[in-house]
């Protein structure tokens, strides 16, 4: 599939408010499908269609480009990064320094530290999964599944109290709960070791993530939004944003969002 029929440059926003769409027996928003972001794969954090800083592959095709790499269009895609208004996630100095060694040596990975966790099929993590392919959402009593190339997540709804602080997990702990047409989901239990993007940027085991998925009263889209908290890692909360679309059927074959449709059927 082409870089302009597989991609979007713009966010299309969703607004925060009551749901007039279809609901499941237990009253729960019907979110049911397959999803796919709309604006990049997990290349570049701040930069969404710009590539890998330094990889010579873009211009001859193979390495990172073959399984995803595009090319930018005229106009820039957004950050990633959608507060603070620069556009960059606020590290603090030491940080910064770790996340930029962490690129420089993304494709000479000379100490084992420098692989990049997903090359080994480890969960992508919160936030990075639902970058990574297409991915399905299931709904059960009291639950939101994700089932993504990398790992199954699962949004318990009914205010069990998170694990304890000692248990952390790749894809963290999820405790949601429906306002209207939102997913609010406090993220915890961390285990700190999946990165958001392959240009780097990380969170410890300590982050407080909260998650916001905002429907599209006619199912057709959603916007993720969170806010990380990390005083350890960041000088400030700061905030992501993803926007995300359904994919049915009907949509144009696209080998980068039907993978994980392709896998469960």
């Amino acid at each position: 599939a082409s870089a302009q029929g597989r991609w979007e440059n713009t966010v299309v926003r969703v607004e925060r408010g009551d749901w007039n769409g279809p609901r499941l027996a237990d009253g729960q928003p019907d979110i049911e499908g397959h999803w796919s972001n709309t604006i990049a794969n997990h290349d570049n954090f701040t930069d969404p269609q710009g590539g890998i800083p330094g990889d010579v592959a873009r211009a001859g095709g193979g390495g990172a480009r073959a399984i995803g790499t595009v090319e930018r269009p005229v106009a820039r895609a957004p950050s990633r990064v959608s507060d603070p208004p620069d556009g960059e996630v606020p590290f603090q100095p030491w940080a910064r320094a770790v996340q930029k060694d962490l690129l420089a040596n993304f494709f000479n990975p000379t100490a084992e530290q420098y692989i990049e966790p997903l090359a080994r099929c480890a969960p992508a993590g919160p936030t990075k999964s639902l970058t990574w392919h297409g991915y399905e959402i299931r709904q059960y009593p009291g639950y939101v599944v994700f089932l993504f190339d990398s790992g199954t997540r699962m949004v318990q709804l009914e205010g069990k109290p998170h694990l304890p602080d000692n248990v952390k997990l790749w894809n963290a702990d999820s405790r949601g709960r429906w306002e209207g047409n939102t997913l609010v989901v406090d993220v915890r239990n961390n285990n700190g070791k999946a990165r958001l993007a392959r240009t780097g940027e990380f969170a410890s085991e300590n982050v407080a993530i909260e998650e916001r998925f905002i429907f599209a009263e006619d199912g057709e889209r959603y916007v993720y939004e969170a806010t990380y908290t990390d005083p350890a890692v960041y000088t400030r909360p700061w905030t992501v944003t993803i926007p995300a679309k359904k994919y049915t059927e009907r949509s144009a074959q696209d080998d980068w969002h039907f993978q994980t449709f392709d896998a469960a059927h």
